[in-house]
């Protein structure tokens, strides 16, 4: 068959092959050069024939959009509370439910910042844990500029897709490689020789789908590793949990995201680690997807 030349058949096409029409309109729009702010284009010149380039360049696309590649992955970013990111399959794409967990931690962060200066009046600080594309931790410094932000990812790939967001954004946050907490080096204090490096709040979307999780196949062109966390989904959230309150500041908080029948299980392990007030936060669809707990403990 002849590949369609004009805009309106081309779309057509992608429709009779099964490709959601936006998703098609996106494609084609990348595949013209131009962004997806410019689907009105599409219908404005809806008669315009494509060049031989662009004709292939779509055809290309949606043939791994009908292998279910995901679209952001095609089009190379994803928007993310705000912001433009640049995403690759070395990283998890950003979902829009882990916006409430940017927000939870911004509501904290706020709060945060009525208490008085830490001890060394060092400026607050916020861990994000398993930072993949950088999402949590750049919507977090582009909205609290003034506090230092770290971010940890295992994935050295994962650490230089968020650098390369980092950069684009003008957003300055440490990028550093670890298995959770385990390489947060100690620091110098003024109450002892070297402690634990202590953060005014930790928050962390880890893996927690279990490995035998039938919507997996959906997943497939993601990271793996970025996804799965044992048999029951929470093997990471425990390490994460038994991890931080060694660097968490008293009255800091821990937030985590973690899935939809995952809430009880989240607040048992908090509680069991010596974390109060326990709370949760709903997701977009009002499913408890975010659990957080404060630690009271001392330092040193």
């Amino acid at each position: 068959m002849t590949p369609p030349t004009r805009i309106d058949d081309a779309l057509v096409h992608a429709a009779r092959q099964g490709v959601d029409r936006l998703d098609a309109q996106l494609l084609l729009l990348h595949a013209l050069g131009k962004t997806s702010e410019n689907r009105s284009w599409l219908i404005a010149h809806d008669t315009d024939h494509l060049s031989p380039e662009a004709q292939q360049h779509f055809a290309d696309l949606i043939a791994q959009r009908l292998e279910e590649v995901p679209v952001a992955y095609l089009l190379g970013h994803k928007a993310f509370f705000g912001l433009t990111l640049q995403v690759s399959p070395a990283v998890l794409i950003p979902r829009p439910d882990t916006e409430t967990l940017v927000q939870w931690a911004l509501d904290t962060m706020a709060a945060r910042d009525h208490l008085e200066a830490t001890r060394d009046a060092s400026p607050p600080r916020v861990l994000d844990l398993g930072t993949g594309s950088g999402a949590i931790a750049l919507a977090l410094k582009q909205n609290l500029p003034h506090w230092q932000v770290v971010g940890v990812d295992h994935s050295v790939a994962a650490l230089a897709q968020a650098a390369r967001n980092a950069d684009a954004l003008g957003l300055p946050v440490q990028w550093l490689e670890s298995d959770w907490l385990h390489a947060i080096k100690q620091e110098a204090s003024p109450h002892t020789n070297a402690g634990p490096r202590r953060f005014d709040l930790i928050v962390s979307n880890p893996p927690y789908i279990r490995d035998a999780d039938p919507h997996l196949a959906a997943l497939r062109h993601e990271p793996i590793t970025a996804l799965t966390a044992g048999l029951d989904g929470l093997d990471d959230l425990r390490q994460i949990i038994s991890q931080a309150a060694t660097h968490l500041l008293p009255g800091a908080w821990l937030l985590l995201e973690h899935g939809y029948d995952q809430a009880t299980a989240v607040a048992e392990l908090l509680a069991q680690a010596g974390y109060d007030t326990i709370t949760h936060r709903n997701d977009l669809a009002g499913i408890t997807r975010c659990t957080g707990g404060c630690w009271r403990g001392q330092v040193g």
